[in-house]
């Protein structure tokens, strides 16, 4: 059982090497749609503290439609401040893919027009504008675990004498 997160358009190196550490410990798949904000070059990698890139299972997609061709019948959640669904809500199955816009703008508006009914929001405070994107993902992410037991994830902690120094 894996979750697929989806980043359409990514901005920032770091957040996206964020979302790539949580997609690992989280056992996920990463899916990138171009264009991207940054280079994925071991340099511009390294630089955004992704050393461990390279073991992470990543695909990269030329565009949108690149993605939906090479992922037929995906069932796509995708987050948004305009969804009518709050993401704790909704039953997040595994192997569904979990979309989420660019830093600066989100998701279009005609995407979300397509996936009205798979829309989801993380409730927020006042005006708030938006998360980080990483810690969207998380969240998102995390619930979609939880609601599924957390399966073949390590779940007991193991402290040793250090913890506690």
């Amino acid at each position: 059982m894996a979750f697929n997160i989806v980043l359409l358009e990514p901005e920032i190196p770091a957040n996206t090497g964020n979302i790539g550490r949580t997609c690992m410990a989280a056992g996920s798949r990463l899916h990138l749609i171009e264009p991207l904000g940054f280079h994925l070059n071991e340099k511009a990698l390294r630089r955004a503290g992704m050393d461990y890139w390279f073991e992470l299972d990543v695909t990269t997609y030329s565009c949108y439609e690149d993605f939906l061709a090479r992922n037929p019948g995906a069932k796509i959640y995708m987050a948004t401040t305009k969804g009518a669904k709050i993401y704790s809500e909704v039953r997040l199955e595994p192997d569904s893919y979990l979309m989420f816009g660019k830093e600066s703008a989100g998701i279009p508006e005609e995407l979300l027009l397509q996936h009205q009914e798979t829309a989801i929001r993380i409730p927020m405070m006042g005006d708030t504008r938006s998360l980080n994107l990483s810690n969207a993902v998380a969240i998102v992410l995390y619930e979609a675990l939880r609601q599924n037991g957390f399966a073949q994830m390590r779940l007991e902690g193991k402290l040793t004498k250090y913890d506690w120094e």
